[in-house]
Formats: structure tokens, C-alpha cells, sequence
């Protein structure tokens, strides 16, 4: 999956990006500047460029972390070493929506499966620790310059046009970590826990785990439920728990991984 991620990347970056000189952040970014002023492959920046960067994440993440790493980048800069003359299309906007996904979409297969194939996130943490920058905050400040910087290298419509490719590819990235059926996590405080959760499973045929059971003559008589749903179960959730206690307490929360089959959930309680 790492290497069909990093071919993805390629696609994008031959395809779309590179022929009409638009660019991503982080190190893809330098390196696309780079080879544009030193007439050296793409390919070569992008190698040496992130060395320092596996180094990094190695020491941080792990020896797999930085195996894999170093699989997706050998692998996208070996497909982008021999610049292709023409891409898919001329037309800027399409090249920056197209080309980010599919930059998108291949980072985030490297990601999901425990590498990187550009290493400007290490960096990111790295000034979190030392600076008030957050780690989000610094991402933002990295890529703002270097496409600030493609603004005097290939102008500045199309910086604009790679500040789009740039938002489109980590809009990908997140969808293809976190998936399109994104689960929420559903915790309910009430008096009638057991009477919600049977609701629940006649809403969406799926068990619930009771965490504490409402109890009249507990010091807190309150009980607590949990229930993973889809976002799509999330409105007729809240109005099957409403319609059995209007003053319970909802928390309703992301939960981008859930591991294990809900036919396996036990009550604690039981």
C-alpha cells in the first residue's frame, strides 16, 4: 500500500502539478522550486532532501517508521526523476483540484499504513516543542513560504493556483486517513440508561456497552452509556434518546478508528 501511495503521488505530480508548475508544501514543494532553478530531476531533491528527515523520525517513530518512509520516497522520487513533457491537462485550476487529490490520496495511503513521503511534518513537531507554535500552526507558517516563494519563481497566479492544490491534497490526505464513514462515539448520561440503550438498538440494530447503571440509590444515580455510530445515524440517535429522557446529557464525539466488531461489545456491567 505504500508504494501504490506513493504512485498515486507520482500520477499527480507528473501529471498534473509539474507540467504546470504548480507545487505542494513541505519538502515536495522545495524540491519542485529547487529542480525548476537547478535544471536537476525533481526526483534527486526530493531524495536528499527528506535523508534528514527519516534520520529524524527514525529517532522519534521507530526503525518501521523510517523503513517505510524510506520505501515511499525512494519509490515516488525514482517515478519522478524523468520529468514527463506535457501533463494530462493545461488548464491550471483542473491541474491544482486533480493533482492535489491524487498527491492527496497517495500521502495519505503512506500515512495510514506508517510512513511519509515528505518529511516537513517532522519539522512541525519539532518547533512545536521548542517555540508557542503549535504543530498546526507550524505547518501553515512552512507552506506559507514556500509557496510565497513559487510566487517569484513561476508567478503569482500561480501560487494561487498551488495554494489550491496544496488545500485540495491535505483535504485528501485527512479523507484517506480517516475514511469517508468517519464513527461517532455517543456517551449518554441518564436516569434510564437501560431504557435509551434498548431504543438504540431498535434505531440501529447495534449493542451498546453500559459503563455505570442508574441506580436511585446511588450518591450519583445517574447512569452512563456508550454507542459507536455512523454520522449518518447521528440525528435519529438524539431523537431516540430524547424521546425517552429530555434532560439527559449527550457527548458526541469523532472517533476516526474503531477496532473490533460492535457483535463483540460486552456490557461492563454485565
Amino acid at each position: 500500500m505504500i508504494v501504490i501511495g506513493s504512485i498515486l503521488a507520482a500520477v499527480g505530480l507528473q501529471l498534473f502539478l509539474l507540467p504546470n508548475h504548480l507545487l505542494d508544501g513541505g519538502v515536495t514543494g522545495i524540491s519542485i522550486l529547487s529542480a525548476h532553478l537547478s535544471g536537476i530531476p525533481f526526483g534527486a531533491f526530493l531524495l536528499v532532501l527528506n535523508i534528514p528527515f527519516v534520520y529524524l523520525g527514525w529517532k522519534k517513530f521507530g526503525r518501521d517508521f523510517a523503513i517505510y518512509s524510506s520505501i515511499g520516497i525512494v519509490t515516488l522520487a525514482g517515478l519522478t526523476f524523468v520529468h514527463l513533457p506535457h501533463g494530462f491537462t493545461d488548464v491550471p485550476i483542473l491541474a491544482a483540484v486533480f493533482g492535489g487529490i491524487f498527491v492527496g490520496v497517495g500521502a495519505g495511503l503512506v500515512i495510514r499504513y506508517g510512513g511519509v513521503i515528505d518529511g516537513a511534518d517532522t519539522v512541525a513537531v519539532l518547533i512545536d516543542r521548542v517555540t508557542v507554535f503549535s504543530v498546526g500552526e507550524a505547518i501553515m507558517v512552512i507552506n506559507g513560504i514556500i509557496i510565497a516563494a513559487a510566487g517569484f519563481v513561476f508567478g503569482w497566479e500561480n501560487a494561487l493556483y498551488s495554494l489550491i492544490a496544496y488545500f485540495v491534497a491535505h483535504k485528501a490526505i485527512d479523507v484517506t486517513v480517516e475514511g469517508l464513514n468517519e464513527s461517532r462515539g455517543v456517551w449518554i448520561v441518564s436516569h434510564h440508561v437501560r431504557d435509551i440503550g434498548a431504543v438504540i438498538n431498535e434505531v440501529i440494530e447495534e449493542p451498546v456497552t453500559y459503563l455505570k447503571e442508574s441506580n436511585p440509590k446511588d450518591p450519583e444515580p445517574h447512569g452512563i452509556l456508550l454507542a459507536v455510530i455512523t454520522r449518518f445515524e447521528e440525528q435519529k440517535i438524539k431523537a431516540a434518546i430524547y424521546s425517552v429522557d429530555p434532560s439527559a446529557f449527550v457527548v458526541i464525539s469523532n472517533a476516526h478508528e474503531v477496532i473490533g466488531e460492535s457483535a463483540k461489545y460486552a456490557s461492563l456491567a454485565d
